[in-house]
């Protein structure tokens, strides 16, 4: 087994996530040439096909696929030695891979990066963006160590924190009459036109269930692919959305054309919160992660966890 190397089964297994030799390669810094002959050089000698190559179209084999499932635990494992080793000689120190919602990264991080790197800086964050599933299927992979999302989510072997609470605003076009009241209530929207984000995004689905039952209707013809898409949409008159007060923080609250205004109570919300492998090594790294969002964010901090 001595000629079963880690390092071609990340190859195998960058070429069963993305489909393709050259984003596989790319994913594994390495040259196409040298990913495809190290493949075939694993074929030979674990003596079965793994990948069928064909033109514009990767698949596995059906051995390829158990062999893939197998090496995903053994690459885990790995880099849980590694995690382990590095937090026993520094918790707080090496890369923490950390995942936001495209609906909370941009928001909150201008808030917490700084101070982040100020309370821990040994610590290297690395930063990316996914909706909630490919979120979770890149924590289930070990692509990412920890993930800040909207909860509830399923979890099975994963820990989540609540971390804060996070109120929805109405954003408003200037001139509507409901942004002559200082507070309005989800049924003072009855009859308006609703903007939402697209398929994919939970905000959509937190904004549906806030408005469900106050008589507003969705327009059809426009799905948003962003927050700052949906702003701008507002701003012209083509109707109304909720957003995440932290979205409406600062200089974001003074957009041209658009007037914000709070929930009476009871005022909607979304909890935001962590999610981890349960298997992580980065646990106090983790948990220091958390701390310091939970103590910038500005909102009000649940600081839960299980």
């Amino acid at each position: 087994m001595s000629d079963l190397k880690l390092k071609d089964l990340r190859y195998l297994v960058a070429v069963a996530d993305t489909r393709h030799f050259g984003r596989a390669a790319a994913k594994c810094f390495v040259s196409q040439p040298t990913l495809s002959a190290q493949l075939r050089k694993l074929e030979l000698y674990l003596g079965v096909q793994l990948i069928e190559r064909r033109p514009r179209h990767v698949t596995l084999t059906a051995a390829g696929e158990e062999i893939t499932a197998r090496a995903r635990t053994m690459l885990e494992s790995a880099d849980a030695i590694v995690g382990l080793a590095q937090t026993r000689r520094d918790p707080l120190a090496g890369q923490l891979r950390m995942a936001l919602l495209p609906t909370i990264g941009p928001y909150l991080l201008p808030l917490v990066a700084l101070k982040m790197r100020k309370a821990l800086p040994r610590l290297e964050l690395m930063l990316y963006e996914y909706q909630t599933e490919p979120m979770l299927e890149r924590l289930h992979n070990g692509d990412i160590d920890l993930g800040i999302l909207a909860l509830p989510v399923q979890v099975e072997g994963l820990s989540t924190r609540a971390l804060y609470e996070e109120p929805f605003v109405a954003a408003l076009p200037a001139g509507h009459p409901l942004a002559a009241r200082a507070r309005i209530r989800a049924d003072d929207l009855k009859g308006e036109t609703l903007l939402l984000l697209e398929d994919g995004h939970c905000l959509r689905d937190q904004a549906l269930a806030v408005c469900s039952r106050s008589g507003v209707h969705e327009k059809q013809d426009f799905r948003a692919t962003s927050i700052e898409t949906l702003r701008q949409m507002v701003a012209t008159g083509a109707g109304v959305t909720l957003l995440p007060a932290l979205a409406v923080h600062g200089a974001y609250g003074a957009a041209k054309g658009l007037a914000v205004r709070p929930f009476a109570s009871p005022v909607p919300s979304r909890r935001i919160g962590a999610v981890w492998r349960k298997s992580s090594a980065r646990g106090a790294a983790i948990a220091a992660v958390c701390d310091q969002i939970v103590r910038h964010s500005g909102l009000d901090a649940l600081d839960s966890g299980k």
